[in-house]
């Protein structure tokens, strides 16, 4: 019965599930495929007829990962007026890395496989960030200029506002903030509102 998995062609997606439940409570540090091939009761050589090492296994985890973020992030409610829209992302950015901690943890705080070595990794990875980059280009140019510029650069503004509102609202140190209850509350549509007179500024 050990080698059900594998005899069910299911041994891959047991790895993949393995893989998550191990980072989860040891970190990445603590993935290995022997340790998965224990915990399934495979051989120690069953994993490595789908993965050729540890590497390649987690980059199979973080590609899965970034393709449902992408996917999340597509079904979010579209609105015509640009910044509409751009701010519908931030919310399901957001919410997001609140209902998939794990997920979000393993795409934006963990040391990555080479991306050159895992291009399907890097593949999903691209596709989320270019999610972003569309929303920025549909903005309308800043005044004084004929077409927006450094969308590229509006883009990782975006990206690194929204992920330390993240790491601000996931961490327990704001609880010790002398912050008045009510700002918190703020604090979301505040940073939007920011945003947007950032991008919509000279």
């Amino acid at each position: 019965m050990a080698d059900a998995p594998a005899r069910a062609g299911s041994l891959k997606e047991a790895c993949v599930l393995q893989a998550l439940a191990i980072i989860e409570t040891s970190g990445v540090e603590g993935l290995s495929l022997r340790d998965v091939s224990r915990r399934l009761g495979v051989s120690h050589q069953a994993p490595y007829k789908h993965f050729r090492n540890r590497d390649e296994l987690l980059a199979e985890v973080v590609a899965r990962a970034f393709a449902e973020f992408a996917a999340y992030l597509d079904a979010r409610p579209r609105r015509p007026e640009p910044s509409d829209d751009l701010a519908e992302i931030g919310k399901a950015y957001i919410n997001y890395a609140a209902a998939n901690p794990l997920n979000y943890r393993l795409m934006f705080s963990t040391p990555l496989p080479d991306p050159d070595t895992h291009p399907g990794m890097l593949a999903q990875a691209q596709h989320a960030f270019a999610i972003l980059r569309c929303a920025i280009d549909r903005l309308p140019p800043t005044p004084g200029n004929t077409v927006r510029q450094s969308p590229d650069l509006d883009a990782l503004y975006v990206w690194s506002t929204i992920h330390g509102l993240v790491s601000v609202l996931q961490s327990s140190a704001i609880t010790t903030a002398p912050i008045d209850a009510s700002a918190l509350g703020d604090m979301q549509q505040h940073v939007f509102a920011r945003l947007h007179a950032a991008l919509m500024s000279a």
